[in-house]
């Protein structure tokens, strides 16, 4: 099965095409010839993974999933949440990001938070929706030089490292992500014909 995953952010694209592993055929949108940038102009990430699926799928007709990610934190009322990306600004920085990210929770003990991931797929026309969710809580400053976004001060519920100190293989285990695209592939899988049917 060939699936357009609608995204050109190389780190989504690597955690999920790993976590995929070569079952399916995963083209991205430069794979995919498409180059125009898909707005993510709503208040969930559940509207916003839908714009950019059912985006898609009106230009290619080929199935298609999208996802949205946010990071929540209890203390700051689900901030940065459906703008983590842009939490400091449009066109600022990972790392401004989590500067102000610090910066508001400094003093504040509360620092439990959670990362939350939701798919959306397209197949046929009919939309299907997974959520990954991965509790944890806020380091009080960076830890480690992986991942991408906020993984050097996110610490995952289990462990004692943050993201940014662990490998693809260990963030796998605890991945947000990871849970919502093996929700993903549990459902394709279902769909493939089963050899010798």
């Amino acid at each position: 099965m060939k699936l357009i995953f609608a995204t050109n952010n190389d780190h989504k694209v690597k955690e999920i095409r790993y976590a995929i592993g070569d079952r399916f055929e995963l083209l991205t949108l430069k794979e995919a010839g498409i180059f125009q940038d898909i707005p993510e102009p709503h208040a969930t990430l559940e509207d916003n993974a839908t714009e950019k699926s059912t985006t898609i799928y009106n230009l290619t007709g080929t199935s298609c999933f999208s996802e949205d990610s946010g990071l929540e934190t209890d203390a700051l009322d689900g901030e940065p949440g459906v703008r983590s990306a842009r939490y400091a600004g449009d066109g600022r920085s990972s790392d401004d990001n989590m500067d102000l990210l610090l910066d508001n929770l400094h003093g504040i003990s509360n620092r439990r938070a959670r990362f939350r991931t939701v798919i959306s797929l397209i197949i046929d026309g009919n939309e299907h929706l997974f959520e990954g969710v991965c509790e944890g809580r806020i380091a009080g400053s960076r830890q480690g030089e992986g991942g991408f976004g906020y993984d050097p001060v996110f610490i995952p519920e289990g462990s004692d490292r943050s993201f940014g100190e662990m490998t693809l293989s260990e963030k796998d285990r605890y991945s947000h992500r990871a849970k919502a695209t093996a929700k993903l592939v549990a459902f394709l899988n279902n769909l493939q014909p089963k050899p010798g049917i």
